[in-house]
């Protein structure tokens, strides 16, 4: 018998060093003291949780609130949370700004959580804040940002502007969960944090994920106390209270006991969602309390979406360079092979061409047991140990159509210690299913100083009781020299990898398909090679009689359908056989290529669309050998043509509901700042939908839509909340 341990998250505040990874932070039980909470059992509105201060913030003299109905305790709150029956409250909490006798005016932040009933925040109602100036400003300069560096500049001097803390910084999350303050404004007199780094055990996951859920955290006073919820679990379920969307939570003890090491106060943190990711984050400090009320919030809210759409459009303006970059190389291979019967030429003819799109300074092609080169590579022996190691990869479990990517050659393995002045960053394709046939390209050694923010290796501290733990108590600047590694390979130039493989994969196919037709000797050997390709292929001789179709195009037949044996059948497997037919007559009587769309029949109602490739294989001008039609999914490319146009509908519905329930309660100003949200979505879209890639367009475009969406009812919550046009 094999016991397993399980991992035991935590309670709130009894997390140690060692498990704090795994705290329970949503289940906090407490709130800070500037503030106070309630939660009400629907439809009733009697309070059956509080925080221990709510009759003392509402000036209740008559005794404990629990159990008590709301229309006892404070009937002009009761009044204005009956305006919300059937709102949607499980996701955005709304805000109601409301008089109370004895409390004054007073902010109610309202959510359904997960644990149930309906919880009520109260705060004291902040100042108002107009949308016009720096607002409205501060968006404008956001949407005009030509690159991502000044984009990050731009949010850290709007969101100073904005919010006054002593210190903002936009902060990026790299591909290891490790941060860097890519942007800061600051105080005068503080000390300078731009460019330090700070690893991923400073934010635990669970604290990410409640990042993506809720925006916005703030925490006014590090020396508050902490205001329990009582009783802690709910008198009718037992459940304790979800408080994921609360901005009153309690923060962690440990995230506390870290902002007083670093000497901070008081804190705001908004997050940066990018393609549904914490791509990072804005984080404001201030070295005295500072309150922050719903408005301001709202309004940081508001300009984050901003923010992450832009961030999408600039990043997605780089991928779409890097396409077409990778489309310009594909054509100089269609000339190179009309002019010099030879694809290789066009990569490996002195422009360096192929260096461009990843951005490399060397490449080198394994292919028919040659070694093909340009700019700085390693030997010839030590290329082709790079081939056999990366068919160990293979085996050991890395799909063959993946991009192998490491920054790290020489420490992953050490036998390429040698080669690591040219070749620490490696990024590989395999261009056929032969082993020890690859592209390659490499990145030399980077000898480079890493400035962090303390000593990554030494996040914690023991003092001389278990009491004394401590989050990292030094943030000098900690130097780190990193050697054996390269520059990191971006997202964009591993997609442009990506790219070129497919290309050459395609273009290999048909090199070795069209030596089937000549050179018959080879057939088992290159009838192995087009068999296990992953692009559908079907190989006729000059009569039309099927000498080959690989699983992968039998694959895509319907279970029970035969596969064909000449080009007669094959109209009858899609529909409007007839079309095919007439295209595939063009090709064998007058020897035409055809390149076109065509729907393959899955069933009766069912059908999936193709990119159907056709060519004859001449062995001399007027005598043809046969012919090779390859086959493309396009399911992809056509979701991403759908997913474009569902986004301009959707926009364009969002627009006309938004302005419609905007138009009784909003002044120009806030109709001009929904016109320019809409702009920044538009823009990020174009970007996103100019690129050829159409992997993953679909799952960008509504991420973008879903930032515009909630941007418009953060901007309409807003509104609402303050009661008045701008």
């Amino acid at each position: 018998m094999i016991l397993q341990r399980v991992a035991v998250s935590p309670e709130f505040g009894k997390a140690t060093l060692e498990n704090c990874e795994r705290e329970q932070i949503h289940l906090a039980g407490s709130i800070q003291s500037h503030g106070a909470l309630m939660i009400l059992r629907e439809p009733e509105l009697v309070i059956s949780q509080a925080s221990a201060n709510l009759g003392q913030f509402l000036r209740f003299d008559d005794g404990p609130c629990l159990g008590l109905g709301l229309d006892v305790v404070a009937p002009q709150i009761e009044a204005a949370l009956r305006e919300l029956e059937g709102e949607a409250l499980d996701t955005i909490p709304m805000a109601l700004r409301c008089e109370h006798d004895g409390a004054g005016a007073l902010d109610l932040i309202v959510h359904r959580p997960a644990s149930g009933g309906l919880l009520v925040e109260i705060e004291h109602a902040g100042a108002g804040l107009s949308l016009s100036g720096p607002v409205e400003s501060g968006l404008r300069s956001i949407v005009a940002a030509a690159t991502l560096p000044a984009l990050c500049d731009e949010t850290a001097w709007v969101f100073r502007e904005i919010t006054g803390y002593d210190r903002v910084m936009v902060y990026r999350f790299d591909e290891e969960g490790h941060g860097e303050v890519v942007s800061e404004q600051r105080r005068a007199d503080l000390e300078a944090l731009l460019g330090n780094r700070y690893p991923a055990s400073d934010i635990p996951q669970i604290a990410r994920k409640l990042y993506i859920r809720s925006r916005t955290r703030v925490l006014v006073d590090v020396n508050y106390t902490p205001v329990a919820i009582e009783p802690r679990h709910a008198p009718d379920t037992g459940a304790e209270p979800d408080m994921s969307l609360c901005v009153l939570r309690s923060p962690s003890p440990i995230h506390v006991q870290y902002l007083k090491n670093m000497g901070v106060r008081a804190t705001l943190v908004i997050s940066l969602l990018v393609n549904n990711k914490l791509w990072g984050l804005i984080s404001c400090h201030h070295y005295a309390p500072r309150e922050m009320g719903f408005e301001q919030r709202a309004v940081c809210e508001f300009l984050a979406e901003a923010v992450a759409t832009r961030i999408a459009a600039l990043e997605s303006f780089v991928q779409s360079q890097v396409e077409l970059a990778v489309r310009r190389i594909e054509q100089r291979i269609i000339e190179a092979i009309a002019r010099e019967g030879d694809w290789r030429v066009a990569l490996f003819d002195g422009t360096r061409a192929l260096l461009g799109p990843l951005g490399a300074t060397g490449a080198a092609l394994l292919f028919d047991g040659q070694c093909l080169t340009v700019g700085e590579v390693p030997g010839t022996q030590k290329l082709r140990e790079l081939g056999q190691w990366l068919d160990n990869q293979v085996q050991a479990g890395i799909p063959r159509s993946t991009v192998f990517a490491t920054t790290a050659l020489s420490i992953d393995d050490p036998r390429f210690v040698p080669i690591a002045d040219v070749a620490s960053g490696l990024a590989a394709v395999s261009v056929s299913a032969t082993p020890g046939e690859y592209l390659l390209w490499f990145r030399p050694e980077q000898v480079r100083t890493v400035t962090w923010g303390g000593d990554p290796n030494k996040p914690m501290e023991i003092g001389a009781s278990v009491a004394d733990l401590s989050p990292r108590r030094s943030f000098a600047q900690w130097h780190q020299r990193v050697v054996g590694t390269s520059a990191a390979w971006s997202a964009a130039e591993l997609t442009a990898a990506r790219l070129i493989g497919e290309t050459l994969t395609d273009v290999v196919l048909q090199f070795r398909a069209v030596r089937l037709l000549i050179a018959e000797e080879q057939l088992i050997e290159v009838s192995r090679d087009v068999a296990s390709a992953d692009l559908p292929v079907l190989i006729a001789n000059q009569n039309g009689r099927l000498l080959q179709s690989n699983p992968a195009f039998q694959a895509l037949l319907p279970q029970g359908v035969p596969a064909p044996q000449h080009l007669d059948e094959l109209p009858e497997l899609f529909h409007e056989p007839g079309d095919i037919h007439r295209r595939l007559s063009d090709l064998r009587v007058s020897q035409r290529t055809w390149r076109g769309e065509a729907l393959l029949k899955l069933g009766e109602e069912e059908h999936r669309a193709m990119l159907v490739r056709a060519d004859p294989v001449f062995a001399a001008p007027d005598r043809v050998l046969g012919y090779i039609v390859l086959f493309t999914d396009l399911t992809e490319r056509k979701e991403a043509e759908r997913a474009r146009r569902l986004f301009q509908e959707g926009i364009a519905e969002g627009q006309r509901k938004a302005a419609a329930r905007l138009e009784t309660q909003a002044g120009v100003t806030a109709r001009n700042l929904l016109a320019s949200m809409l702009e920044n979505a538009q823009l990020a879209a174009m970007e996103i939908t100019d690129g050829v890639d159409a992997l993953g367009m679909a799952y960008r475009l509504e991420s973008v839509r879903a930032s515009m969406q909630r941007a418009s009812e953060m901007l309409e919550r807003l509104l609402r909340h303050a009661a008045r046009p701008d």
